[in-house]
């Protein structure tokens, strides 16, 4: 694969005036931007988690996520549905309003979550997020560092994301365990690459917006994809490390 061509040793040339010191503001700027990036996504993990943990313990949430009627459904696509408006329509919103759409996915993504915790043990699922954590910042550090163009690679892996939704859509209906395994093998390696193909391309975005206001977007976008990294990764991983009660 061809090795990327960072824009910041392309945008100026040798002898060109103040090349030093807009160097210096731009890699201050990046690092600002990616600070604010995993910050974002960071703080969007701990909310999920401390919503999925307090859901679990409030005595409801049994008889919602595993019982009859429609809100567990609404408690289920909700995520979805805030995806897709972040998705299609953050052109259309303002920064702000990104902003509290993010927290509040976030918010029914912990809902949602929470059904882990009548599934697994505590001690595994800390100990699923805990490996989840080390492996998902060596792979975004790997992203962020590396020369190599990752686009086709993610190319590939979002054509693998696809695949990996038709296939859990089909065992819906067979309800095999081995394909289940499969599918959790298989989507741990997917979003093991997302991660780092979508930290490459949250830089690489920063070289088009600095200085823009889509820069503020453009972090909330970025934390959400970080954040689906994550949680996607440990929530496959949670079936090969997760101690059922």
């Amino acid at each position: 694969m061809a090795n990327w061509s960072d824009p910041r040793t392309t945008a100026a040339q040798p002898g060109t005036a103040g090349v030093g010191r807009e160097g210096v503001a731009f890699d201050a700027g990046l690092r600002s931007y990616m600070l604010s990036v995993y910050n974002y996504m960071a703080s969007g993990v701990l909310l999920t988690g401390i919503v999925a943990l307090l859901f679990a313990q409030s005595g409801v949430a049994r008889d919602i996520l595993f019982g009859p009627g429609i809100l567990k459904y609404v408690i289920m696509f909700s995520p979805l549905a805030f995806v897709m408006v972040l998705s299609f329509g953050i052109n259309r919103l303002s920064t702000g309003t990104a902003q509290l759409l993010f927290w509040a996915f976030a918010t029914v993504m912990g809902l949602s979550m929470a059904s882990i915790f009548f599934v697994f043990t505590g001690t595994s699922i800390a100990q699923t997020f805990f490996a989840t954590a080390a492996a998902f910042m060596g792979l975004s550090l790997y992203g962020y560092t590396t020369k190599r163009d990752l686009s086709a690679f993610g190319t590939f892996l979002i054509m693998g994301v696809v695949g990996l939704l038709v296939a859990m859509l089909i065992n819906l209906f067979v309800q095999s365990s081995a394909m289940q395994l499969v599918i959790s093998f298989i989507g741990v390696l997917l979003f093991a690459g997302l991660t780092a193909y979508d930290t490459q391309r949250i830089k690489s975005l920063y070289f088009q917006v600095a200085g823009s206001d889509m820069v503020g977007k453009t972090v909330i976008m970025g934390a959400l994809s970080l954040y689906l990294d994550f949680v996607n990764m440990f929530t496959f991983l949670l079936q090969f490390m997760g101690s059922r009660d």
